[in-house]
């Protein structure tokens, strides 16, 4: 499982759904701060919509 909170953007890469969305996720993050839900990366500009079946290779880690 890759956590959303913690992985570098090639890690993001390497999940079929978000590929080449890694580095915009890591911005995301970085200026908005930390994902609390997995719904927040449908607003990570490129990705609405495409993030369906994530849920079993990415986590969001509860302690920051």
């Amino acid at each position: 499982m890759i956590d959303l909170n913690t992985a570098t953007a090639e890690e993001l890469d390497s999940v079929p759904a978000l590929k080449a969305h890694g580095f915009e996720i890591v911005r995301c993050r970085e200026e908005r701060g930390r994902f609390t839900s997995l719904r927040q990366v449908d607003e990570v500009p490129g990705l609405s919509g495409k993030t369906d079946g994530v849920a079993d290779q990415v986590t969001i880690a509860d302690s920051p």
